[in-house]
This record gives C-alpha cells, structure tokens and sequence, in this order.
C-alpha cells in the first residue's frame, strides 16, 4: 500500500487535479495566493491523486464519503466504510493534510447560489471523475447533520452546458409521463448561474435493499421508456432518425474515423435501408452504475442522453455492451462484434426477427461512433473514444453482412 500511495501520479491523476484548481476558479472563485481565505474542502486521498472533495466537519465529510457514488465490489464497499469511519472519528484532519482554499466569505460562489436556490443551508461534496469530454462538476449536497439533500449538475463546458439542459428536459418530460416501471430524480431546481445551467436533483433511495434484476423485468422497464410517446414503424433510410443520423456523421467526417463511419452508413443503407424498424425514445447511457434495483422499485438517474425517435430497442443493446466491456474487461472490438451476434435474443422482448435486430445492433452502434467523435472524447482522454480502433471496424464488418 505504501508502494502505491508514494507510486508517481498518472495522466489521469494529473488531469484530475488540473480540472480541481479549474472548478475551484469557476465555482468558488477561489483566490489566488496572498488572497484572503474562506472556507477550505478536504482533498480525499490527497493533492497528488484527488478523487473526492470532502468538507472539514468530520459528521458532514463522513457522510459524504458514505453516500457517495456506488461501490461495485466488496473491496470498495469496506474501503468506504473504513475511510467514513476514520473522518467521524476526527482523525481525518491528521490523516488527509491537503485542501483546496475556497473564496472568502460574500463572493458569489456556487454555495451562496445553491443555498439561495434551496432555502436553507448546506454542505458541498465533489467527485473528480476520470477524464472524458462530457465530464462536469456534479455537486454532492449535505445538510449539517450529514443527510443527502440532492445533487447538483453544473455545465460549465459548451458540451456539459447542452447535456445539463437536455437531461432537465428529459426529467420533465418523464415526470409527466408517469412511468410506473422506473423511479426518476426529481428536479429541485433548475436556473442559470454565470451564464451556466445549474440543475438541482432531488436524491433517490439508492442505499434501499437491493433485490435481483431479471432480464425480463429491466426489458419491461426499457421497453416502458421507449414507448414512452408511442411507437412510429418506418424503413430505416426514409426514416427522420436516418436523416438526423446521416447529418451528424456529416459533421465529424473530417476525421479519419468519421470519414469511415459514413462510407459504413452507405452501405448499411445499400444493404438494408428498406427494412421497416419501430422508433420509439431511448434513456441514452442506461448501464447499471446508472440504475438501482431496490424493494420499492427500479432506479434510473443520469438522463442526459435521452431522445426521442431512435430505433426500439437501443437501451438493451448499450447495456450489454457497456456491462462487458466497462466492468466485465471484454476487448472493446470484440465486445462490439458480440453485441450484432447476441442482438436477435437480446431484442426478441421487443418483436424483432432476426434481419431487424442485426441492423438495429449495427445502426446503435453507428450513434454510439458518432456521439463519441463529436464529443472529441479522443482527445479528452476517455478510456474507449478512439472509435476508429473498435467501433468503426465493428460498424463496418457489421454491415457488410447485413
């Protein structure tokens, strides 16, 4: 362990603590040195490799670290309870040295404006993800006694902007729906701040007891959202969802994985434009770090990908992709190809013969190719955004044997 903590810090770590010293200029305007000082956040585990911002009251960061995020194994569920355990005990101070200054007390600060938006007071907690171009600050709030009163999404990048306003549409849009399938966050707050969209969300009961997840139940539940504004049948190449598709690959075919993306888009169009597929609406990144199956139902969070008239069937499709490639450490091409083979039995629920599920399996992949290289998740340094090394080769062999 001391090999590790003393271990040099990765891109990834450097990254992070760039993207700190950046939030804490855009957030709370933290000053600069020989400035006057207000409050300070705990760096958890430190400067070097920062991964959680923690405020000093040890009830409050104690609680933050606890409620934070999902724990995917039993290593990671007793690393949290230890290090919760030591900040409520005092000893974090001691232990955890690092802090980032805040600005003084009376600047205009994401806190104040949070504080005001709510109507009471609260703490402020934040996960340092890993890099990627859609990454923003997404704000644990805490009140004094270290309950969770929601969470709030700030868009401070042109991308991050957009996806916070989509993902407030969605959520009133799915809260008129009703969906008896699936529990949604409940908008708090939605404003604007310094030209941002600030979206507030209110927490979901994700520490209930968790019971198991059939396939067939998380198909009802996908097939509930996609039906969310009716089905609308349609050939493929004359459909508004291929003109939409075609567009937007237009606009990254500059790039050499954009270049190949289009030329498999003609002949997927060639080979199969003519077969009829349902078009309904898609939760856009439904992958089980974004759901909770509990006793009092099915949690989903993280809409900001949502969309309306896209082939039936999308969500099946990236959960089983992103379920073995993120978690399950598949080789990404490979888990690629999987999805186009494993299509007709993962889309059956949905009506699909065997040709329609092929080419749904394909064209998702398509949207998934060009959302990445729009995003420039490449050159933002995400794990799986160079496309052109197992998406686009997949799309390709894919339509070829449509």
């Amino acid at each position: 362990m001391q090999h590790r903590l003393r271990a040099a810090p990765t891109a990834a770590d450097r990254e992070r603590a760039a993207f700190l010293d950046e939030m804490c200029r855009v957030l709370w305007r933290a000053p600069e040195d020989g400035a006057a000082e207000g409050d300070e956040l705990i760096v958890l585990p430190g400067a070097r490799r920062p991964r959680l911002l923690v405020p000093p009251r040890r009830r409050v960061a104690a609680a933050a670290v606890r409620q934070y995020g999902e724990p995917r194994s039993r290593r990671s569920r007793l690393g949290t309870k230890a290090l919760s355990l030591v900040l409520r005990s005092g000893a974090g101070g001691a232990l955890f040295r690092d802090r980032v200054r805040l600005g003084p007390a009376g600047r205009d600060t994401i806190d104040g404006y949070l504080a005001g938006a709510l109507g009471c007071d609260i703490e402020i907690s934040m996960y340092l993800g890993a890099p990627r171009a859609n990454r923003k600050p997404v704000l644990q709030l805490l009140a004094g006694d270290g309950s969770l009163a929601g969470f709030a999404k700030i868009g401070v990048s042109p991308l991050a902007r957009r996806l916070v306003m989509a993902e407030h549409d969605a959520l009133t849009a799915l809260g008129e729906a009703s969906l008896e399938t699936v529990t949604v966050p409940a908008v708090l707050h939605y404003g604007i701040w310094h030209e941002m969209p600030v979206l507030v969300l209110g927490p979901l009961a994700v520490r209930e007891r968790r019971v198991p997840l059939p396939p067939a139940r998380l198909a009802q539940a996908m097939g509930a959202v996609s039906r969310m504004d009716g089905i609308a049948p349609a050939a493929l190449a004359a459909s508004p969802y291929w003109s939409r598709l075609i567009d937007r690959v237009e606009g990254v075919s500059a790039s050499p994985p954009g270049a190949d993306l289009r030329q498999a888009l003609a002949e997927i169009a060639d080979r199969a434009g003519d077969a009829t597929l349902g078009f309904g609406d898609w939760h856009g990144d439904w992958t089980p770090w974004n759901m909770a199956s509990t006793r009092n139902g099915l949690l989903v969070w993280d809409w900001e990908r949502f969309a309306r008239g896209v082939p039936i069937g999308y969500d099946v499709l990236h959960h089983w992709l992103q379920t073995h490639v993120v978690p399950g450490g598949m080789e990404p091409r490979a888990a690629a190809r999987e999805t186009i083979q494993r299509a007709p039995g993962l889309l059956e629920p949905f009506g699909a013969d065997t040709r329609q599920a092929a080419l749904t399996a394909v064209v998702y992949l398509a949207e998934l190719a060009t959302r990445q290289i729009a995003d420039g998740q490449a050159a933002a340094g995400a794990r799986l955004g160079d496309t052109g090394r197992w998406l686009v080769p997949a799309i390709a062999e894919g339509a070829r044997e449509l």
